[in-house]
């Protein structure tokens, strides 16, 4: 089960990648008044998933469980922050036309990747307690 979630954490980091690269390329972080994203918050976001995805790999490797329950810890505020994106995109996904040159940067996301990178992060997430929990073996 642990290689399982590493491989969810992988497809959801990979979503995760894209839109951070289409937050900063279309200037999420040099319109900040615009973004309904602070900076702090898309960071500390990928921040903490990062982090919390080595000690998953690390975790796979040495089969250590401390380090399964520190990534299971790292992801429940890795969760809520993007949770929290993911209602403050909401509107902005409401409300944007085909033609808003003017959109926040966030209003470019397609919708396809934020759902599927909301849908493997939960399945990470119930994954890692899983494997934590040492649910069906590790």
């Amino acid at each position: 089960m642990g290689i399982a979630a590493l491989i969810t954490w992988l497809i959801t980091a990979l979503g995760g990648f894209y839109l951070l690269f289409a937050w900063i390329s279309k200037g999420g972080p040099k319109k900040p008044s615009t973004s309904r994203f602070r900076p702090a918050l898309i960071f500390s976001h990928f921040a903490l998933a990062a982090i919390g995805l080595v000690l998953w790999i690390v975790y796979v490797i040495v089969d250590n469980d401390t380090l399964a329950w520190i990534a299971f810890v790292l992801l429940v505020p890795v969760a809520l922050l993007g949770l929290a994106m993911f209602r403050r995109w909401l509107p902005t996904y409401r409300t944007r036309t085909a033609a808003a040159a003017d959109a926040p940067a966030e209003g470019h996301f397609p919708v396809a990747i934020v759902g599927g990178h909301g849908l493997f992060a939960v399945v990470t997430v119930v994954l890692v307690l899983l494997t934590a929990l040492e649910v069906g073996g590790s």
